[in-house]
Order: C-alpha cells, then sequence, then structure tokens
C-alpha cells in the first residue's frame, strides 16, 4: 500500500519528516529486504528499531494493513541475522530468558527495590550524588518510579474472590509480570472492582508473562512458549472471561490466536483463548450501574494507551469517565497519539521518547486537568514522567483507570 493515509498518524515520521521513518517507508524497506534490492544492514535495523509500534498506522489505514504483525516478522528476522555484540547478547538473555518469565525471579527484584526505596538507601544514593552519574532520563525516570512490592495479588487477595449473591460470569485476571511487581494495587483494585460489578474473580497461578515484549523484539519462540503456558493456564481454570489491565498486555493476549495459525494441537486453544480476552474497562463499563459509585469532583482527561485503541479497538474508558458522578471530562487533543513510552522503548531511544511526550505534555497543560487518566503501566510511568518534566507535579497528577474507579467506590 503506498496512499500515505498512515503519515500523519505516524509519531516518528512527524518528528523526523524523513519517509523511511513512516509505516509507509518501512514497508518498503522491508520489500526491498524480501527482493534482495538491499541488504538489511545496520541502517535497516535502526529503522525498523526506531518505529514504536504503536499500531496507529492500521487504524489509519483504509485497506487494514497489519503493519504491526510485518514489523515483528522483521525484527524477528533481524534478530537471526544482525550479530549483537557480547554486552547486548548478554542483556537479552537476561531479561527475555531469565527475568520476565519466572514470577519468583520478578517478586525478588520487587523485594530488591522494595529495600532500596524504604531502607534509607534511595536518600543515600541521592545525597551522595550517584545518581548524577546515569544519564537525565535515568534519573528523572528513577524519581516517579512507584514502590515495589514483592508480594502480588494473588498472595494478597488469594486465588479466588467471589461476588455477594449469584456472580454474573467467571473472569480469569491477568496479573502481568512488571505489572504485579511496580502496580500490584492497581491490580488488587481491579480484582476488586470485578467483584463489586458481580464477577466471580479466579486468578491462576501457574500464568506466565504476556510475552509481547519478546514478540515486540524479535523473540518469536519465546513469546510463543509463554503464550502456550498462559492458554493452558486459564483454559484450566474454566473463566468465562480474561480480564487484562495494561493495553499491551491486552493486545499480545488477543494476538494469541495469530501465534499459532496453523497450528493443529495449539491454533483451537488459543482461539478459545483469545475470544475471550476484555480490557477492564470492558467489563465494568458493562456492569457500571451496579458499582457504588461515589461523587469526585475533578477535571479530568484521558490519554490513550495504544495497544488498547489500536490493537483492541477499546474505546470504553471515556464513556466511564464521562459516566462517573461529579466527574467533569475534558478531551486531550491527539490523545490517540503515543505518549513515547511504548514498551522500553523510553529506555532505548530516551530522545526520540522525550521529544514526543514534551508535544503530549503542552496538549496536557492545555486541558487544565487534574488528573490525567491512562489505562496502560508504561503509558502510566511515562505520563508521571511527562508531568515532572512540564513542572506540573503540584497541579496534576496521573492514576489508571481502575484506581481511580476504586477511590470512587470507596
Amino acid at each position: 500500500m503506498r496512499c500515505g493515509f498512515c503519515l500523519p498518524a505516524c509519531p516518528t515520521y512527524r518528528e523526523t519528516g524523513l519517509e523511511q521513518a513512516s509505516p509507509r517507508g518501512r514497508i518498503a524497506l522491508m520489500k526491498a529486504v524480501a527482493d534482495g534490492i538491499i541488504e538489511p544492514d545496520t541502517a535497516f535495523a535502526d529503522q525498523m528499531n526506531l518505529c514504536l509500534g504503536c499500531r496507529a498506522c492500521e487504524t489509519a489505514c483504509p485497506a487494514g494493513v497489519q503493519y504491526g504483525r510485518v514489523l515483528e516478522q522483521a525484527r524477528a528476522g533481524i534478530a537471526l541475522r544482525e550479530p549483537s555484540s557480547r554486552i547486548v547478547r548478554g542483556l537479552r538473555k537476561l531479561f527475555f530468558e531469565h527475568l520476565f518469565p519466572h514470577q519468583h525471579r520478578l517478586r525478588m527484584l520487587g523485594w530488591g527495590l522494595a529495600l532500596y526505596r524504604r531502607s534509607g538507601l534511595r536518600w543515600l544514593v541521592r545525597r551522595s550524588g550517584l545518581m548524577r552519574l546515569f544519564p537525565e532520563h535515568l534519573r528523572e525516570m528513577e524519581a516517579v518510579m512507584p514502590s515495589a512490592s514483592f508480594k502480588g495479588v494473588r498472595e494478597r487477595l488469594g486465588g479466588i474472590l467471589r461476588p455477594e449473591g449469584a456472580p454474573r460470569g467467571r473472569v480469569g485476571l491477568f496479573r502481568g509480570c512488571i505489572m504485579d511487581v511496580l502496580f500490584t494495587e492497581t491490580n488488587c483494585n481491579t480484582a476488586r472492582l470485578l467483584v463489586k460489578a458481580g464477577y466471580e474473580v479466579v486468578i491462576p497461578d501457574k500464568q506466565r508473562c504476556c510475552g509481547a515484549l519478546h514478540a515486540h523484539a524479535g523473540e518469536e519462540e519465546a513469546a510463543k512458549r509463554l503464550a502456550r503456558d498462559n492458554i493452558v493456564a486459564f483454559r484450566d481454570a474454566k473463566v468465562d472471561w480474561i480480564v487484562s489491565n495494561a493495553g499491551g498486555c491486552g493486545a499480545m493476549l488477543v494476538e494469541y490466536v495469530h501465534h499459532f495459525q496453523g497450528d493443529v494441537l495449539m491454533e483451537e486453544d488459543a482461539r478459545w483463548f483469545s475470544e475471550r480476552v476484555r480490557d477492564i474497562s470492558q467489563l465494568v463499563a458493562d456492569g457500571i450501574d451496579d458499582l457504588p459509585l461515589k461523587r469526585l469532583e475533578h477535571r479530568v482527561t484521558y490519554q490513550d494507551s495504544c495497544h488498547l485503541r489500536n490493537g483492541m479497538r477499546v474505546t470504553e474508558p471515556r464513556d466511564i469517565l464521562r459516566r462517573m458522578p461529579g466527574m467533569t471530562y475534558v478531551e486531550l487533543f491527539e490523545s490517540d497519539r503515543c505518549c513515547g513510552s511504548a514498551g522500553i522503548y523510553n529506555l532505548t531511544h530516551p530522545e526520540m521518547s522525550k521529544q514526543i511526550l514534551d508535544e503530549k505534555m503542552i496538549h496536557v497543560k492545555n486541558t487544565q486537568a487534574d488528573i490525567l487518566v491512562t489505562s496502560n503501566p508504561g503509558c502510566l510511568l511515562q505520563m508521571k514522567w511527562g508531568i515532572r518534566r512540564a513542572g506540573l507535579e503540584h497541579r496534576m497528577r496521573a492514576v489508571h483507570l481502575a484506581d481511580l474507579l476504586m477511590e470512587a467506590v470507596e
């Protein structure tokens, strides 16, 4: 496709003005590699990795080109072909094989982060000036990092939560990996909200990382191994719905059927799984009249999670905010444009991420809202970083939709 409808939707094209930094340009580069016209050299890899993977181009595309899938295939090819340095290979192995897939290891990481924050070590590190050894963006992000926990949602609330009266359905809560360490309270609030809305909630113990970071980085086989484990865990739990509160995870979960196309052993189970995936906002929107919401007198705005909007095609969060008692909802200009988080993009491409974020914060400031709501942990951290960079800490706070709803319930 060469129509160019994707160009104004693409953050990296808008920042650079370069055709090769657009979806159309990247597809042309991929085709040139496939046709043997160019080699998949470092310049090619750089352009594939510069993409945020926000998939806004898919929403803009009149022909329905599945750019995200093509991008993942390109990155998988790069991962197989490109000889990485020993340090890069070691880091990929550490995170993709030895950390994210193992919940108990993430718990240990959470314990270490909690100890760092509560023991006075954080104050000592800042006081000593050691933080000046790190790049500016890492120093700024460390300042907005939430408190970590070594007890996840299952450890806090148990494996099954039941509502009063007959349940309207049985919901499996997908707890995520980083989500359950850095945003445990949001996971707990998600479970409590579902119970308040009349659902029975089960939290399968054997679930694992969704595999999104692996898939986006070209680690296809690792992503499929994680997906296979999750499919088995939730199928064994006999749930009606599988609920996520992270747009990035949810978009990966609904794509499981794509990853197992043609697999005679897994395709049917993957389809069963993907058809049942819902975002928390979808179930809450259906049962919001049953929630005992109190009035919260706030002016709120909403920043879309790219994968929630462009991957899952979910728009319910706005409807929920408009229906909450006492809320004054203000639409954010270009709220559907990526905030620059994009998984770990703000770590791998900090300058581009900051450019996108700083422009976003101009529009956020213009809303004059006192609460900025989003539905994805990466977006939430990015918006907290943006509020700090824009000097709005005393005028505004960023919260997850589930946490705001729980404030109104309580």
